[in-house]
């Protein structure tokens, strides 16, 4: 018989529901409490969790298996990047432990279970903004986030193109997540479903005393270690603190349009050594164009991104052209003679004709970044309007927050820091801008 989901009473879902839990042969564990009104919702969007411990993992997967008994059904969990993914003890081996011994396949090329019932659940991840393409065309009737304040929000709602069914299918659309405060997406997460959510969208808490299967009091000593700002977020789950350093609080960068028609302008380039590989999660190389005057900056460009060593040097080249010679242009060099060949060989043989410098870095990253930061706190930097405003603001509000990335964060520290060597800065005309009006173009 086919269920009409929208038309069956509350008793009838929750009947269905909890047969869907308690009967399934892939579940082999009874869920507590918090973590049952997190299964029985209806809703097509509930987060569980908040703060440590209180059974965000296992409630994803009870989630997602609940209806792989349908034929047809097919169900996502994201975390934010591979190696989070393969992590020992993290959802992929839950799933080994619930699932090995039943009749459920593991494809371990595809990070995917089949069910006899022909259900599947995928394991994925979106390490950066493109990561999202990979599922295009693809249809899930349960998308899961594992951890989703270390997600972007046009990640999460690029998603909901793919929560889709066919008529007359046995089973509701679901957005499952659980996470604690905290991460890049702290914010908008916390808009979205603790403070400001939808009337449809759910927010189940749950903390450590709602988990009878932990071993609380050796978990309470663990979290005692850490940093007073972390602990209220893991013990608490406390969404009013920042994880964050709270070097670049994102409200202090002024996004604009506008730039002055005068001023200093540089490119800092902070290449990354390695090259990305399935299993890790390498740096990025990232270049910084920003301009001085009048004691305010604007960050003018910002790239990011991983590749190979000759696709670089083009990229390097051609943003050098388009860029023109009044920019400056910096490259931090990395320790030792390997580093001073590599820059060597840009100012020689990549960019003949510029202005280029090669630039040692000294001191720690955060010290590096202190003067930067002085000048965000006190609201003199500005961000020009572009697409890649949301992963450099998101990159600086967590600095520097160990686990996520600070290439942008570098480089922008060596832009500020070469705009202030030598004292005032030089007053050149600044290239694709209306005198009259002071308004962009083509940055």
């Amino acid at each position: 018989m086919c269920l009409d989901w929208n038309n069956l009473k509350r008793e009838e879902i929750d009947m269905i529901l909890f047969h869907k839990v308690t009967l399934n042969p892939y579940i082999p564990v009874t869920p507590t409490d918090r973590q049952w009104k997190f299964l029985s919702s209806f809703d097509p969007e509930v987060m569980y969790g908040g703060a440590a411990g209180g059974g965000k993992s296992a409630a994803i997967l009870m989630a997602a298996l609940m209806f792989v008994t349908e034929p047809g059904y097919n169900a996502l969990i994201l975390r934010r990047n591979y190696s989070q993914l393969v992590l020992p003890g993290a959802l992929i081996d839950l799933s080994k432990e619930w699932l090995a011994h039943t009749d459920a396949r593991w494809n371990d090329n595809d990070k995917k279970w089949t069910f006899p019932s022909g259900a599947t659940l995928t394991f994925g991840y979106l390490d950066c903004e493109n990561d999202k393409y990979r599922y295009q065309g693809a249809a899930f009737h349960f998308v899961g986030f594992d951890e989703l304040t270390q997600f972007t929000q046009t990640n999460y709602l690029y998603l909901f193109s793919r929560n889709r069914k066919i008529l007359g299918s046995q089973f509701p659309l679901r957005f499952r997540s659980g996470s604690n405060p905290g991460g890049v997406g702290h914010e908008w997460v916390k808009a979205r479903f603790v403070i400001n959510a939808k009337i449809d969208n759910k927010f189940v808490p749950a903390k450590l005393e709602d988990n009878p299967h932990l071993d609380r009091e050796s978990y309470e000593k663990n979290l005692d270690e850490l940093d007073p700002v972390t602990r209220k977020q893991l013990r608490e789950g406390d969404w009013e603190v920042s994880a964050a350093g709270n070097y670049f609080p994102r409200h202090k960068f002024i996004v604009t349009e506008t730039i002055p028609n005068r001023g200093r302008i540089v490119r800092y380039w902070d290449f990354a050594a390695t090259k990305q590989k399935e299993g890790q999660d390498p740096d990025y190389t990232a270049g910084v164009k920003m301009l001085c005057w009048q004691g305010r900056y604007w960050v003018l460009d910002v790239i990011r991104l991983r590749c190979n060593p000759a696709s670089l040097e083009e990229l390097v080249a051609h943003t050098a052209e388009v860029d023109g010679k009044n920019v400056e242009i910096f490259i931090e060099e990395e320790p030792g003679s390997s580093g001073k060949i590599v820059s060597d060989h840009y100012i020689r043989n990549v960019l003949p004709g510029y202005t280029v410098k090669a630039i040692k870095a000294t001191g720690d990253k955060v010290n590096r970044a202190k003067p930067y930061s002085a000048a965000v706190e006190n609201n003199n930097v500005h961000i020009i309007r572009a697409s890649w405003n949301d992963s450099y603001l998101d990159e600086c509000s967590v600095f520097p927050q160990v686990g996520f990335h600070d290439d942008q964060v570098d480089a922008s520290s060596g832009a500020f820091d070469q705009l202030n060597v030598g004292g005032v800065p030089i007053i050149q005309t600044v290239r694709g801008v209306d005198r009259s009006s002071k308004t962009l173009k083509g940055y």
